[in-house]
């Protein structure tokens, strides 16, 4: 995007600029609307419980719990190690691939993504994030022999 043009400098007027004895309280740097973070954070939380539908909450909720065991894993691995290290590496794996395949999913079942998919039905999507699953699962499986 072009940057906006800006309007020519006035010339200095060769009259003295008059003052006034009457104080003006200064304006404040805000305008009108909180910015606290705990304001915004609130705002945002609204916002989402309010125009989000409940499939697309459903599926943010998976998606959390998928962070979760992700990070649980990853802290076993830590903490008591990882001697079977194939067997953590496809748990983590499936956990991370998981949350890729849902998160294809929201995107394309989200209304605000209608235009983006427009060929795409919501069955559609659906299927392909059931058999992007069982292909998933199917080599997570076979990997942990």
């Amino acid at each position: 995007m072009a940057p906006k043009s800006r309007a020519p400098a006035t010339t200095p007027s060769t009259t003295a600029p008059t003052t006034t004895t009457a104080s003006t309280p200064a304006k404040s740097s805000k305008s009108g609307s909180s910015s606290a973070p705990q304001d915004i954070l609130t705002g945002i939380w609204n916002n989402y419980v309010n125009k989000t539908p409940s499939r697309v909450k459903l599926l943010d909720t998976f998606m959390a719990f998928l962070v979760v065991v992700g990070a649980l894993q990853f802290l076993y691995c830590i903490i008591v190690g990882n001697f079977p290290f194939n067997a953590f590496l496809s748990g983590f794996s499936a956990t991370v691939g998981q949350f890729v395949l849902t998160a294809s999913l929201r995107m394309q079942t989200n209304p605000e993504n209608s235009k983006e998919f427009e060929g795409t039905s919501h069955e559609r999507a659906f299927a392909d994030f059931v058999l992007g699953s069982f292909l998933l699962h199917f080599f997570c499986v076979n990997f942990i022999n």
